[in-house]
């Protein structure tokens, strides 16, 4: 038979009332009288039925994560974070795939899944600002992703304008001038693709270096192949680059592969910077230099908000949050102090 509530105020020596106050996040408790029921509870190994407390409360326990690739190692990455999250909050976190696809991300948003989730983590793709304020479900949503949206949502992201200044930063401070930039895509300016596009062309006019737009390389995808096709392209030019800023790590390690086939040498001839700090770029030949966002903080922070949102709780702040990001120098672009 399993250790019941009651087992625990017996233990504690406290009504049951507080037992349950403590155990279910009811109403506040005094520390003391909080500490006492906690190590009743370590002691007699009480596991909560999470299940039926959701039930209790009109809910199922579940949350959503929406991506657009399974396959991306970064959303993999962020993913593993937000499951251990939320299953500390008690609350099981399941994937949804949209594969970038702007009907399944129309689907999720106008509460396809309501009757199964409590609350939906969504990384958009094809569906901008309008979109979402014209959304009448009422299962609390948190957007992530680097789009600008402007909307009575929790949207949690780092700056990607930002976060490109300091990719071109520092490919310029290691002397380089023609800079280019591969994942370059058609649609409206509030895409993360266009905010890097933007942060790029505001970095060569603060170093005094011309926009060329023949070293923009527009991409259909943010994958590897993309880059490395996109990379022999600029190799093809009268005037190829001397660097390389690509949408993500993934076009970044696509075109270190075309470097090397080309027998370019890297960063000699041309340095490499992408963005995601995934862990694959750890181990390519040679290590890619980054910018790497705080996917613990973007992970944690978005199911912290959501939760917090699903119980009614009071959530401080701003409902824009971005998240810390920072350069991590490897051997693409010369190991620091090389």
């Amino acid at each position: 038979m399993g250790v019941s509530l009651k087992d625990i105020a017996e233990r504690a020596g406290v009504s049951l009332a507080t037992v349950s106050n403590v155990v279910n996040g009811y109403r506040p408790v005094g520390e003391r009288t909080r500490q006492r029921v906690q190590q009743a509870v370590d002691e007699l190994g009480y596991s909560p039925n999470l299940s039926a407390r959701h039930l209790r409360r009109g809910r199922t326990g579940l949350i959503a994560l929406a991506i657009p690739e399974l396959n991306n190692p970064y959303f993999a990455e962020l993913a593993e974070i937000a499951i251990t999250e939320a299953a500390g909050l008690g609350y099981t976190l399941v994937m949804e795939n949209t594969a970038a696809d702007r009907g399944a991300e129309l689907a999720l948003l106008g509460g396809s899944r309501r009757n199964t989730i409590d609350g939906l983590i969504l990384s958009p793709v094809r569906i901008g600002r309008q979109e979402v304020l014209s959304r009448t479900a009422d299962t609390p949503l948190v957007l992530i992703g680097e789009g600008v949206y402007d909307v009575p949502h929790d949207h949690i992201a780092i700056d990607n304008v930002a976060a490109s200044h300091a990719a071109i930063q520092h490919l310029v401070a290691i002397g380089r001038h023609r800079i280019a930039f591969i994942g370059a895509t058609p649609g409206g300016d509030r895409q993360s693709a266009h905010l890097r596009v933007r942060g790029y062309r505001e970095a060569l006019a603060a170093a005094g270096l011309p926009y060329r737009s023949r070293l923009v390389a527009r991409t259909d995808a943010f994958g590897r192949l993309d880059g490395k096709r996109a990379m022999r392209d600029l190799l093809a030019l009268g005037d190829p680059p001397d660097a390389v800023f690509g949408y993500n790590d993934l076009v970044a390690i696509g075109a270190l592969r075309a470097l090397a086939e080309a027998g370019h040498r890297v960063p000699e001839d041309v340095a490499v910077v992408g963005i995601d700090d995934i862990e694959e770029g750890r181990f390519s030949t040679p290590t890619l230099t980054t910018i790497a966002p705080d996917k613990g903080e973007i992970a944690r922070l978005a199911v912290r908000r959501l939760i917090a949102r699903i119980e009614g709780a009071e959530v401080a702040g701003p409902l824009t949050v971005q998240t810390p990001f920072r350069l991590i120098r490897r051997e693409s672009t010369g190991t620091p102090g090389g």
